[in-house]
């Protein structure tokens, strides 16, 4: 992969990672129910996940996703449960005297990754996309595993950057209300967020 080629795939990520779907949602409604930094295993799940697919589509494996659609559907209709569950616990958690000081103890970290790896692996499109995609920048036919590591890394980065800034920003919108009142009102938008996003991927589970 040459520099430019490398460039243009990290934009294109970056692109791709900041697009409205299902992870982008999760990564919303967790920085408005806890903060930016909470959403960090969050988002390195969904990158894993992610990397997973990208280094399968290199290694020439796109068809599992059609022979495995079976596999794929049950995966989908798990992760939808999974979200529309958080969800519902989001929108009913109690509150205290406000947002401020929240914090995610290990065991969140934990499930948070989980999460966000469910999210990007329940939805097998995502190795469509990269089958697709990586053509126009490396050419498959001659792929060595320098390439591999390189479209890895790029990857990791680029998607990271990406969902880390929207936690960011709904981190910052997130500060601006310290009331009581107010953090049960961004408790109930999260958890409507979340639902939504398992909502959506219920939605393509057919």
């Amino acid at each position: 992969m040459s520099l430019e080629s490398a460039l243009a795939f990290f934009f294109a990520i970056f692109v791709f990672g900041v697009t409205p779907g299902p992870g982008v949602f999760a990564v919303l409604a967790r920085a408005l129910g806890s903060g930016a930094r909470s959403c960090f295993f969050l988002a390195l799940g969904m990158v894993i996940s992610d990397i997973a697919y990208l280094v399968f589509a290199c290694l020439g494996l796109a068809a599992l996703a059609h022979n495995w659609g079976g596999l794929f559907t049950v995966v989908r209709w798990v992760g939808a449960a999974y979200l529309l569950w958080l969800g519902i616990g989001i929108w009913r958690a109690p509150v205290g005297d406000g947002v401020d000081g929240a914090t995610v103890p290990p065991a969140s970290r934990r499930a948070g990754f989980v999460q966000g790896f469910l999210i990007s692996a329940s939805n097998p499109k995502v190795i469509l996309f990269y089958v697709a995609f990586l053509p126009s920048f490396m050419d498959l036919e001659r792929l060595g595993a320098g390439d591999i590591v390189l479209a890895a890394a790029l990857t990791l980065v680029a998607l990271m950057a990406g969902l880390m800034l929207i936690a960011a920003g709904a981190a910052r919108a997130r500060r601006m209300f310290r009331s009581a009142r107010a953090a049960r009102a961004l408790n109930r938008s999260a958890g409507a967020i979340m639902i939504g996003a398992g909502a959506y991927l219920a939605s393509r589970s057919g």
